[in-house]
């Protein structure tokens, strides 16, 4: 694994963290002030650091408690200045708005990323569902 690699592989993790921690500071500290960001929740797509922000806090308010999430099948593939990964999420958590007791939720997530003069921020994200339509399960295996 290159030098990129494993950078690019850290900022995910500490990506993660802050997720788990709903620490919003540390979390966009690691995102460029002009993110794009496709989620699975309206609008789907949010422009920019202020508008991503909004966005996590909305996800944050969604549990009582930390967030409980699991990296699967990470790749990741880094140039000198560019790079590019993908992987698999297990969001699970106690909710606070409809009384459930807890969420279980598979998400995809593609996550692209440049370096600056002193660090690799994140430019884009985009967050899936991996659903079969016809079962409305989480599919997690692309092989046929």
């Amino acid at each position: 694994m290159s030098n990129a690699e494993h950078e690019v592989g850290a900022l995910l993790e500490s990506r993660e963290q802050a997720c788990r921690d709903k620490d919003i500071e540390q979390l966009m500290s690691l995102y460029s002030p002009d993110i794009i960001y496709f989620d699975v929740v309206p609008p789907l797509h949010f422009s920019g650091s202020d508008a991503v922000r909004k966005n996590f806090l909305r996800w944050f308010d969604e549990y009582d408690g930390p967030i409980g999430l699991e990296t699967h099948q990470l790749k990741i593939a880094a140039s000198e200045n560019v790079a590019i990964a993908h992987m698999f999420h297990l969001d699970t958590g106690a909710m606070q708005a409809d009384g459930s007791p807890s969420r279980s939720l598979w998400l995809r997530s593609t996550v692209c990323l440049e370096r600056t003069d002193t660090q690799w921020l994140i430019t884009h994200e985009h967050i899936s569902l991996p659903v079969a339509l016809d079962t409305m399960q989480a599919v997690l295996d692309a092989t046929p």
